[in-house]
C-alpha cells in the first residue's frame, strides 16, 4: 500500500502486553501469518512471566517498561516509540488474544480509504447482541449513548482496543494519552481536538488468556466511572498545540 507520492506506508502493530505468556507465542504467529511486512512492537509492561522472553525468541521488537504502568501508559510508550521511529500508521491489538491479526487488512483498507484519523474495530456495528453478559451489555450500552452524544458521531464499541491511528493522530498521542480509561477517554478527546472517527465491523474471539475486569456489577460501576471521567475531561481546556489544525500545519501532513 502507498501513499499518494508513491512511498509505501510504514506501518507498526504494538501490543501492550502484561503476563501474556499463554497467549503472546500464537498471537506473533498468526500476525507473521497474516501481515508479515508490517513491524511487530511489544510494550513489556512489567511482566514477570516469560511474555518478553518468547516475544524475543520470534524476533520481536520488545521495549520493557520498568515496572507495571497500566495498559494507557503502556499503549502511549508504543505510541512514542512509533511516533520516534517515522511510521505512518499504527495499529493497536490485545495481547490476549481477542484481537484476529486477519482483522488487521480490514483496519488499514478502512482507515486510507474514508482519510480518517482513527479506525476502531467494532464487536457492534453489525452484532448488537454480541455475546456479553447482562450487566456488562448495559454498561456498554449507557457508556456508547454518552460518548456518541459528546463526540457527535456513533460509537457502538467504546472498550475496543483494535485501532489503527495515522501519524497526525500518533503525534497527539503520543504526547498525551489518558492512563485511567484509556479507551473511551482516548476517543472523547481526540474528538474534542478535531479529529476524524469512524468504527468498522471486525470479528473478536474470547480471550485466551487472563481475565476481563468489566463483569458482573462492577461493569455498571466501572462505565458509571468512566461517564464521570468523561464529565470531567469536557471541562478541561483544549492544548491548542494538540489541534488537528495545529498538527497538520506543524507537521506538513496532508
Amino acid at each position: 500500500m502507498r501513499k499518494k507520492d508513491g512511498k509505501p506506508y510504514r506501518i507498526a502493530v504494538i501490543i501492550p502486553a502484561f503476563n501474556e505468556e499463554g497467549s503472546i507465542g500464537t498471537l506473533v504467529d498468526e500476525l507473521n501469518e497474516h501481515v508479515p511486512d508490517l513491524d511487530v512492537i511489544l510494550i513489556n509492561d512489567g511482566s514477570t512471566d516469560e511474555t518478553a522472553r518468547l516475544a524475543r525468541l520470534r524476533n520481536l521488537c520488545v521495549i520493557d517498561l520498568p515496572c507495571n504502568l497500566g495498559v494507557g501508559d503502556a499503549v502511549q510508550a508504543g505510541f512514542k516509540y512509533a511516533y520516534e521511529k517515522g511510521y505512518d500508521l499504527v495499529i493497536r491489538i490485545d495481547a490476549d488474544g481477542q484481537h484476529p491479526p486477519s482483522e488487521i487488512p480490514k483496519l488499514i483498507a478502512a482507515i486510507t480509504r474514508h482519510n480518517v484519523d482513527l479506525v476502531v474495530g467494532s464487536r457492534y456495528v453489525e452484532n448488537p447482541t454480541y455475546s456479553n453478559t447482562p450487566m456488562r451489555a448495559l454498561g456498554i450500552k449507557l457508556l456508547s449513548l454518552f460518548l456518541s452524544v459528546i463526540c457527535r458521531t456513533r460509537v457502538t464499541d467504546p472498550t475496543s482496543g483494535f485501532w489503527i491511528i495515522n501519524r497526525n493522530l500518533l503525534y497527539y498521542f503520543a504526547h498525551d494519552y489518558p492512563s485511567e480509561y484509556p479507551e473511551p477517554e482516548a476517543i472523547a478527546l481526540m474528538r474534542r481536538h478535531g479529529y476524524t472517527y469512524r468504527e468498522i465491523p471486525v470479528a473478536f474471539r474470547p480471550r485466551t488468556s487472563g481475565t476481563s475486569k468489566i463483569y458482573g456489577w462492577g461493569a455498571v460501576y466501572y462505565m458509571l466511572k468512566v461517564g464521570l471521567a468523561l464529565a470531567v475531561n469536557r471541562l478541561r481546556p483544549l492544548n491548542k498545540r494538540f489541534e488537528k489544525s495545529q498538527v497538520r500545519v506543524s507537521h506538513g501532513y496532508r
